[in-house]
C-alpha cells in the first residue's frame, strides 16, 4: 500500500523527463551483477508500465531480483511505494535516497543477477550505489 509521506513539494525536486533509461551492468561482485533503469512517472499505472517495459528484456524478466522504489507528487504532497522483490531491504534503500536527493514524479529500479555466493551487508552498499548511479544521471 502507499506511503504519504509529511514533505511538501516546493519544486526543487530532482525528476527526469525520459520514460525509460537503462544503465546496465554499473557493478559486479562476486559473480552478482547489478544494472539500474529509471523513468518519469505519476501514477500507478505509470509504474506498471516502467516495469513491462523493463521486463520486455527477457534478462530482466528472468533477473534474481527487480527492487523499486518511487515517489510521485500531487496536490502539494508527496506520494511514496517501494517494492523489494525477494530482496529484503532493497526498496527502502532506494526510497531513503530518492528521499535525500529529492527525486520525485520517478520510479527506480536496481535489477540483480545472483551469481552464487552470498554478499551480506554488501548487496545493500550495491543497491544504494546503483540507486545514486541513476539519480547522477538524471
Amino acid at each position: 500500500m502507499p506511503q504519504q509521506s509529511t514533505s511538501f513539494d516546493f519544486n526543487d525536486n530532482k525528476t527526469t523527463a525520459s520514460d525509460f533509461i537503462l544503465l546496465e551492468q554499473i557493478i559486479e561482485d562476486r559473480g552478482s551483477r547489478y544494472s539500474v533503469s529509471y523513468g518519469r512517472v505519476k501514477g500507478r499505472e505509470d509504474i506498471k508500465l516502467f516495469l513491462k517495459q523493463l521486463k520486455k528484456n527477457k534478462k530482466y524478466a528472468k533477473a534474481t531480483h527487480n527492487s523499486w522504489a518511487t515517489r510521485i507528487s500531487n496536490d502539494g504532497a508527496i506520494y511514496e511505494t517501494k517494492a523489494d522483490d525477494g530482496e529484503v531491504g532493497a526498496g527502502m534503500v532506494i526510497l531513503r535516497i530518492m528521499q535525500k536527493e529529492q527525486v520525485s514524479d520517478c520510479v527506480i529500479c536496481v535489477t540483480r543477477w545472483f551469481g552464487g555466493v552470498k554478499l551480506m551487508g554488501d548487496r545493500f552498499k550495491h543497491v544504494q550505489n546503483a540507486t545514486k548511479y541513476a539519480v547522477n544521471d538524471m
